[in-house]
């Protein structure tokens, strides 16, 4: 097989075509806006289906853990961003991993557009976890194979391909959302389904011409016995697991619980492990290993933080169904539409944030401060949502309450979250660099696999304790992490 360089594959795609970016950015935008929608529509329905009665159309299951099961699969979903990173690499390339993703999420939503109770519930969460694990990483790597190294447009080109993340995002619990809370939840996933296959349609249709070699090769190919030995590696694991499944499941060793807490341990298990790896290297210099000593706070940090902003679509979307008045100013609000307040904040506030920190030039703060601040914003979005109940009105809480909470935390989002991306790239040590942004992606697994186990803590009459025991918590961690940001300084080496 051909390989093709990193400027033969840039020649091949047309570099005009799309708001001044590479043509290919049309592709890409819209596969990831219409992935999104999908996932995002799905999203917005998903724990409400779950702890609905069944004579409402749901499953049934106890709120608690319809909650703890969400922040499962959303833990499962960037774990799997490792795996079909590898994929890409190492077979068949990002394309491909993209095509194959986006038919695993669309086969997820059918099935969960079949009414088919529990067993077929959970079959579409993994056909969905495969598939986002697959289609999200590596469609963000095709943004970068279409820019030269030096080609001035690359981070205009990956704000345009973010702003079509968060469109896509916004509009779908707008739309599959009150479908599915209005007619039929089914109705709703199955919209979710359509999405996900106009954006295969629009991927497939137009890829061969926008996109042109952009991710048809694996960067880092299995050869001949390399991959007669990881195939033979993989079927043994597969049958081991088959094994292992037959007989703990007929036993009642696994169990839904059992399991939620499996993945709560690999949640911090697998990036620990990353860090003593990276660390112990012979590859890792010693000014690189200083810098990964001074990643793991900012890794903790970026738990604590998503461990808040995802319980927006867990806890604050069951305090939207159950606590907030949604008839207001003449309106019916769908619980579902809060789930859209947080990338119309986004689409709303990173122009300014951009603007803001050029503005500040080399007056603004270091990276850890900016951390401290996200966790600072985000313990006060709990604090924001704890005053209804504290002030102890009584009845529904006004949803301004909530519109205000998800406003705080987005602030907080970016302050924390494009910063993080950005000082991974530059703490990476040169050998590791694409699996330390594996490694920031974990930060969400582990964050969401906290939350399984944090949820079970919530209930309408000790959310006042809950949210302000969370919120004083990443508080004193943004003080802590403030306070302790000239010695991170110091260990970053001259990153900044």
């Amino acid at each position: 097989m051909k390989t093709y360089t990193k400027q033969e594959v840039v020649d091949s795609v047309p570099q005009k075509g799309f708001f001044g970016q590479p043509g290919g950015l049309f592709t890409l935008f819209f596969t990831e806006f219409w992935e999104r929608f999908s996932y995002y529509g799905m999203k917005a329905l998903l724990v409400f289906y779950m702890y609905y009665e069944v004579s409402k159309g749901g499953l049934g299951i106890s709120e608690t853990l319809a909650i703890s099961i969400v922040s499962i699969y959303g833990s499962l979903v960037y774990m799997s961003g490792i795996v079909g990173g590898w994929l890409a690499d190492r077979i068949f390339g990002t394309s491909k991993a993209v095509f194959y993703g986006g038919i695993f999420i669309m086969l997820g939503h059918i099935v969960l557009a079949l009414p088919g109770g529990l067993p077929m519930f959970f079959v579409s969460m993994v056909l969905i976890v495969i598939g986002t694990g697959l289609l999200k990483p590596n469609v963000s790597s095709i943004v970068g194979d279409m820019y030269a190294e030096t080609d001035d447009r690359r981070d205009a080109g990956f704000s345009i391909f973010y702003m079509g993340i968060n469109m896509g995002a916004f509009i779908a619990p707008l739309t599959a959302g009150t479908i599915g809370m209005k007619y039929n939840f089914h109705l709703g996933f199955g919209l979710a389904a359509i999405g996900m296959l106009f954006g295969l349609i629009i991927f497939t249709l137009t890829k061969k011409k926008r996109l042109g070699l952009a991710g048809v090769q694996a960067t880092n190919p299995l050869l001949g016995d390399e991959r007669k030995k990881v195939f033979k590696q993989f079927s043994i694991g597969l049958i081991v697991l088959a094994i292992l499944l037959a007989i703990t499941i007929p036993t009642g060793w696994l169990t839904i619980k059992t399991f939620i807490a499996a993945v709560g341990i690999l949640g911090f298990l697998i990036p620990t492990m990353y860090f003593i790896v990276m660390y112990r290297s012979p590859k890792t210099s010693e000014v690189e290993k200083s810098r990964i000593l001074a990643f793991i706070p900012l890794f903790l940090a970026s738990v604590m933080f998503w461990s808040i902003q995802e319980q927006g679509s867990t806890i604050l979307a069951l305090y939207a169904d159950k606590r907030t008045q949604l008839d207001f100013m003449g309106i019916h609000i769908s619980p579902t539409w809060f789930q859209s307040l947080n990338p119309l904040f986004i689409i709303l506030l990173a122009p300014v944030f951009a603007w803001l920190w050029v503005k500040l030039g080399k007056r603004q703060p270091s990276i850890p401060q900016k951390f401290s601040l996200g966790l600072l914003f985000a313990g006060i979005s709990f604090l924001v949502i704890l005053l209804p109940g504290y002030l102890g009105n009584g009845g529904l809480v006004n949803p301004l309450w909530l519109v205000l909470s998800y406003f705080t935390v987005v602030i907080g989002e970016l302050c924390l979250s494009p910063v993080g991306l950005s000082a991974t790239t530059k703490l990476a040590p040169a050998a590791f660099s694409a699996q330390t942004m594996s490694l920031w992606f974990l930060s969400n697994a582990a964050a969401q696999a906290l939350n399984a186990q944090l949820v079970k803590f919530y209930s309408e009459d000790n959310e006042v304790i809950y949210f302000g025991t969370i919120g004083a918590v990443a508080i004193g961690l943004s003080v802590i992490l403030f306070l302790a940001s000239p010695y991170l300084k110091r260990f970053m080496k001259g990153v900044s």
